[in-house]
């Protein structure tokens, strides 16, 4: 069965990508559009910092819910980042009305949104490594590659994998969902 369960209506993964999701169940990934919608996710993503909603917004939730500090140790740098990776995704769209409210709504709503908009840093989605702390396997440090999806441009598959012999990967990848 598809980890998919809705998704707007303008940023639909293909059904090659959906396939994908299957086959990558056993790790933590996440399908978002250039506006950082979720439109996909595994079980395992959901294991690791709970269930993110098909169709919520990450940047909006990372601002927004104060949980997600506690899922990241390292807030600011993982707001930072998140800020600056919006920034660069916009590219040519910034006529995108959705985009704009996004922006619009998170710099009234969010100090810390606001302040780091306003330093205009831009980052292209690559690589990285990142501590996240899950209810269900406590703290872990993760590396997470980013893919474009060539067939949907604009949408990007986040998959999260472990260093081998880590207490990540012991916790993480040897559980049974």
């Amino acid at each position: 069965a598809s980890a998919l369960t809705a998704t707007p209506a303008d940023s639909r993964p293909s059904p090659g990508i959906l396939r994908l999701f299957d086959a990558l169940a056993t790790v933590p990934a996440i399908l978002l559009n250039r506006r950082m919608d979720v439109l996909a996710h595994t079980p395992l993503l959901a294991v690791l910092c709970g269930p993110p909603v098909v169709g919520c917004n990450m940047v909006r939730q990372i601002f927004l819910d104060p949980k997600t500090r506690d899922v990241y140790p390292d807030w600011d740098e993982v707001a930072a980042e998140t800020v600056a990776t919006l920034r660069g995704s916009m590219g040519t769209f910034l006529d995108d009305p959705r985009l704009v409210e996004l922006v619009g709504e998170l710099s009234l709503k969010s100090p810390d949104f606001n302040r780091l908009w306003a330093r205009h840093d831009v980052r292209l989605r690559s690589a990285g490594t990142k501590r996240m702390v899950s209810p269900m396997v406590g703290e872990v440090t993760l590396d997470w590659e980013t893919l474009s999806v060539e067939s949907a441009p604009g949408q990007f598959l986040v998959v999260y994998s472990a260093r081998p012999g880590t207490p990540a990967e012991e916790r993480l990848f040897g559980m049974d969902i």
